[in-house]
């Protein structure tokens, strides 16, 4: 039964993280913030493949981690942005441009909820990826300007609703036998996080913001080689 419920505990660690996350940015440490979204992105990872090598999936965990997502990848990562950067605007920009993000993600998460993916991607952006990105994008506002951040933000939750098709990695499963090493890496990752929040969360915005862009690259790959086919066709 304990082991069972390990997959949920995780996903509840992943609730509390997007909890913490949303307290330390109403109190301006954004960088400590953003790095418990990504640990949360850790968490995240781990429980779906927790529950594949304990064979522990069940409905009830895969609304709990949906509802856990949409607090940790969607609430929490407009939080940071909209207290970091859309606060000054005009509170009718402001909010609008903060109410769509999480809207989206969780629109994204009912459809993939309810309907079946293409085996090894997902369709739209996935929101820990959005929320990522989001959350780490926010801590270069005395670099970018807030137009690009609110551009941002809505191309993000444009991409988490749209048909634009992402890898999918979570199907990588841990081995039984290395369940014991994943809370020791977690605790590792956390501890270098915690001890260089700021560096950290910069750098893990570039491997999360090229993710994002490849579906759309892919997307416009596909696109070019299917007007390549029918043109073809239609000369012969």
């Amino acid at each position: 039964m304990i082991t069972k419920s390990i997959p949920n505990i995780c996903t509840l660690f992943n609730l509390c993280l997007g909890m913490v996350a949303i307290l330390m940015a109403l109190n301006d440490n954004y960088s400590l913030a953003a790095i418990m979204i990504i640990i949360a992105m850790l968490m995240d990872g781990l429980d779906g493949r927790m529950a594949r090598a304990l064979n522990a999936q069940s409905e009830f965990g895969k609304e709990l981690d949906s509802l856990s997502d949409l607090v940790s990848f969607g609430v929490a990562p407009i939080i940071i942005m909209y207290d970091i950067a859309f606060k000054e605007l005009n509170p009718v920009l402001a909010i609008s441009a903060s109410l769509i993000f999480p809207m989206c993600g969780a629109l994204r998460l009912a459809r993939f909820n309810v309907r079946a993916g293409v085996p090894g991607y997902f369709t739209g952006l996935p929101i820990p990826a959005a929320g990522g990105v989001l959350a780490t994008l926010s801590l270069f506002h005395n670099d970018v300007t807030t137009p690009y951040m609110i551009i941002s933000t809505i191309l993000l939750s444009y991409l988490m609703v749209s048909r634009v098709r992402y890898p999918n990695f979570k199907k990588a499963g841990i081995p039984r036998k290395a369940l014991w090493l994943a809370p020791w890496v977690i605790i590792a990752a956390v501890f270098i996080a915690v001890m260089f929040p700021n560096q950290v969360s910069k750098l893990i915005f570039v491997p999360l913001a090229l993710y994002a862009l490849l579906g759309v690259k892919q997307s416009i790959d596909r696109l070019i080689r299917r007007r390549s086919k029918k043109e073809k066709e239609s000369l012969r």
